[in-house]
């Protein structure tokens, strides 16, 4: 009873912290929540969408040819059914070890890195003999698959506070005597080097500002070396100059407009038709009664329009300014028993320079910690997933509810005490979001 009187006190606490305001605009029609005119954002989804070849720079090794083939559920910018490989080890200290992944036939070996590429550029017809493709070897026994993001409303998520995702670990671990304790992980912001904020995107909330996410992305997923990421992972079977990623007419990168794409999508829709049900009202009842919007927290504010952020790199806007959203999430990191072991590769994500930086109250230790952890996933547009957690393992909503242990056990001890239509009240309001 007291978790529960707490869980319910929890979500008072943040709404009563948000001011009364509009909501930001959302819906899937491509259209710029106002960020920028509709022609600038459609001219920079074409660049999210563009098909990368090898004479752009693409590989040598990489998953996708473009942002578009790994979000697009359903449009551009969504999630989608790809997953990407991670693996890694145990040294001998029980402490996680990067991979070491031999390409080459064992001459070269990828390290720094726990992403295992699925595909690369040769052998081919300049590069005839060249053996490049990663594959797991079997010392690499710490291995899981983690989805593709949705990154429609990120905009949103990026002009977030600092102080309000700090708040609201704070508030999880007061309000639930310890039980909830989202971690908030200060990380670098590659932009702005020696800064760091708190993260909020990936899985392990490895990226702080959608910049960084946009560089690591490009180098990591398409092989697309950037002023972020100037470093090819290899140099075998590569023939255009670096980086590869150049400013247009416009002075910007692709990068640049990728960022500035997700900054003005805009934020995943409703079923507007399902939400007005008596049995979905009735659900969303129960899901913060067990507790669900602890972690799954309904509403959120960004900070007021003017505030520089990013390591004063960027600029929030009046269309990102002082917005309440809805994503049912805390973009914070928890236990939830479905950790995969792995903890984020610093040179991958931040560059192979990261350690020559001293980086403004970035902890190693913090970081260490996350190996069990996960980002909670906003369930915004969860209806529209239909494999679900961080590796698509649970493929109906109930699998996700029941598989949920660690932090949330409680939580799902809770669920499982309800009454089947009551339990059916709670997925229905689910499938609404």
């Amino acid at each position: 009873m007291k978790l529960l009187v707490a869980a319910a006190g929890l979500s008072l606490a943040v709404a009563s912290a948000i001011p009364l305001r509009s909501d930001a605009p959302t819906g899937f029609d491509n259209r710029s929540n106002g960020v920028v005119d509709d022609a600038t954002h459609q001219a920079d989804q074409a660049k999210f969408d563009e098909v990368e070849a090898i004479a752009d720079g693409l590989g040598p090794l990489y998953n996708a040819q473009s942002c578009r083939e790994c979000h697009q559920n359903p449009t551009s910018g969504g999630p989608s059914q790809i997953t990407e490989l991670r693996v890694g080890h145990r040294g001998p200290d029980g402490r996680f070890r990067n991979a070491d992944i031999p390409i080459a036939r064992g001459k070269v070996v990828i390290a720094g890195r726990t992403l295992v590429n699925d595909r690369a550029i040769c052998p081919n017809a300049a590069f005839p003999d060249s053996e490049i493709q990663e594959r797991v070897p079997e010392t690499e026994t710490i291995r899981t698959t983690r989805a593709s993001l949705n990154l429609l409303g990120d905009g949103l998520v990026e002009a977030i506070a600092d102080e309000t995702l700090l708040d609201l670990a704070r508030q999880q671990r007061r309000t639930t005597d310890g039980q909830i304790h989202g971690q908030a992980l200060r990380v670098p912001i590659v932009e702005a080097p020696g800064s760091t904020g708190v993260g909020r995107f990936g899985w392990k909330d490895q990226h702080a500002t959608l910049l960084s996410f946009s560089g690591d992305a490009y180098l990591n997923e398409m092989g697309i070396t950037n002023r972020l990421f100037p470093d090819e992972v290899t140099t075998l079977c590569n023939t255009v100059a670096e980086p590869n990623d150049k400013p247009d007419s416009t002075g910007l990168a692709d990068i640049d407009r990728f960022a500035r794409f997700m900054r003005a999508t805009k934020a995943p829709a409703r079923d507007t038709l399902l939400a007005r049900t008596a049995k979905v009202r009735t659900g969303s009842a129960l899901f913060d009664k067990i507790g669900c919007a602890v972690c799954h927290v309904r509403t959120l504010s960004t900070a007021v329009a003017g505030t520089t952020i990013n390591g004063g790199t960027f600029k929030i806007p009046p269309a990102l300014g002082e917005q309440t959203f809805h994503p049912f999430g805390d973009f914070l990191l928890h236990n939830v028993g479905t950790g995969d072991g792995i903890v984020m590769a610093m040179p991958e994500h931040y560059g192979r320079d990261v350690y020559q930086i001293v980086w403004k109250a970035f902890s190693l230790d913090s970081l260490a910690r996350t190996q069990n952890k996960v980002r909670t996933a906003p369930l915004w547009g969860v209806r529209l997933r239909p494999r679900l957690m961080h590796d698509q393992a649970s493929l109906t909503l109930r699998d996700a509810i029941v598989r949920h242990g660690g932090e949330a056990s409680g939580v799902t001890q809770r669920f499982r005490k309800l009454s089947r239509r009551q339990q059916e009240a709670i997925i229905e309001f689910l499938k609404s979001l």
